[in-house]
């Protein structure tokens, strides 16, 4: 794709969408501030485009023309006070209706923390899995693992899923059957590499369908993009038979919407990323596309309503 295909296909997509008649919540950004004087543990300097910082008042200026009328956060930064400073940050914009925080909940302190940020309102779970060398696949063997997660859930809060390979899945399976009543995000689920030999493709497939049995399990149906051959494809047909299979399996009331900002930027501007969700999911009717974009996001995470525009839950 050369840079004329490229703008000329970006310029199209955001002239193309215009805001639905619904409001809609982006339940997977991230919050950073590169001058800080501590500085930031992610993006790293090296990446041009990542390295700018990711604020409120930035993301208004794209999202708000969408129709997107709050957000969600999802912690980035393994530093724990990091966790009060997106707090803090998100307290003083409307648009930010919660924050998924990041948590050892493989460490003796864990219980503490929690209770700790979980006294304000915005703070509505944790992301946790195998980024940052955590031993999940571990973990879900530890008795004190499985009480902080029933603790989790105890506090009405949610798991998000740092990573969607496949390797990750048994690990959920038996997550979810120890804590049933915790409610899981599967984040970024359309970017995982389904494995090629056929005997683990179908296991990989029964563990997909054996999680969409489950009630308490989402999917965020996100960072929907892939690079082929050094280009991304900007066209729904491209990515369809994916989101038909993930669809399929999870069905309209436990698959979200998330943008993935500004980790997004690496494949496309926000236009074209919402493009591709958007034009999937209007083509299955408006009531589908509501559940998408904000109806299951409060089953999922029970957001915190801060302004008369955004849904009442």
């Amino acid at each position: 794709m050369t840079r004329r295909t490229f703008v000329g296909a970006a310029a199209s997509a955001a002239a193309a969408l215009a805001a639905p008649s619904f409001p809609i919540i982006d339940c997977h950004i991230h919050l950073f501030d590169i001058d800080r004087p501590q500085g930031v543990p992610w993006p790293p300097k090296t990446n041009t485009v990542l390295y700018k910082s990711a604020l409120p008042e930035r993301y208004r200026k794209l999202a708000v023309p969408l129709g997107i009328k709050g957000a969600i956060e999802v912690e980035c930064s393994t530093w724990l006070e990091d966790n009060q400073w997106v707090l803090d940050v998100a307290g003083k914009d409307k648009i930010m209706v919660g924050t998924v925080g990041n948590l050892d909940a493989g460490k003796p302190d864990f219980r503490k923390n929690l209770d700790r940020f979980h006294k304000n309102p915005l703070f509505r779970g944790i992301r946790y899995g195998t980024l940052w060398n955590r031993p999940f696949h571990e973990d879900v063997d530890r008795p004190e693992f499985i009480e902080n997660m029933k603790a989790l859930a105890d506090a009405s809060l949610t798991l998000d899923t740092a990573t969607a390979a496949p390797a990750l899945m048994p690990t959920l399976l038996k997550l979810t059957g120890k804590v049933p009543e915790l409610r899981v995000v599967i984040d970024h689920l359309p970017q995982a590499t389904p494995p090629a030999e056929a005997a683990a493709l179908r296991e990989y497939e029964n563990h997909l369908r054996e999680l969409g049995q489950r009630k308490q399990v989402f999917v965020k149906i996100s960072e929907v993009l892939r690079r082929v051959d050094g280009k991304v494809p900007l066209e729904l047909p491209f990515y369809k038979p994916r989101l038909d299979q993930l669809f399929g399996i999870f069905g309209e009331d436990r698959v979200i919407f998330g943008s993935d900002w500004p980790n997004s930027d690496q494949w496309a501007g926000y236009p074209q990323v919402f493009a591709i969700v958007h034009d999937y999911f209007m083509a299955k009717g408006q009531p589908v596309a509501e559940k998408y974009f904000w109806k299951n996001s409060v089953k999922a995470y029970r957001w915190v309503r801060r302004s008369p525009d955004q849904p009442k839950g």
